[in-house]
């Protein structure tokens, strides 16, 4: 279930650079997918890219990224790199634990 986007020119400077890791297709992976789609959607709108990576297809890039526990997100870009852990419901704590922006694109 190894979901990746095609292929892009290199991340702007201003984009965003997200890996989801994810444990097969458990509703706990998939309520993750649907939260942090939705949290890019409303917060980064065009200007983020999103991999979103099947632990059980690809177990060998968790160590890349010091994964521990899964659903795990990692912010690789903009720096500093930063990891929030668990199906990404909690809103504010994605925002914070990313330092995204709090306000929604065109609020």
């Amino acid at each position: 279930m190894a979901k990746r986007r095609p292929k892009k020119a290199a991340p702007r400077r201003d984009d965003y650079v997200l890996r989801l890791y994810t444990s097969g297709s458990t509703p706990r992976s998939a309520r993750a997918i649907d939260n942090i789609r939705k949290i890019c959607e409303d917060r980064l709108s065009g200007r983020y890219q999103l991999d979103v990576i099947d632990l059980y297809q690809q177990p060998e890039l968790a160590q890349s990224d010091d994964v521990i526990a899964i659903p795990t997100l990692v912010k690789e870009l903009p720096p500093p790199k930063r990891r929030v852990v668990g199906d990404l419901s909690d809103e504010k704590r994605v925002l914070i634990g990313l330092a995204l922006p709090a306000t929604k694109v065109g609020a």
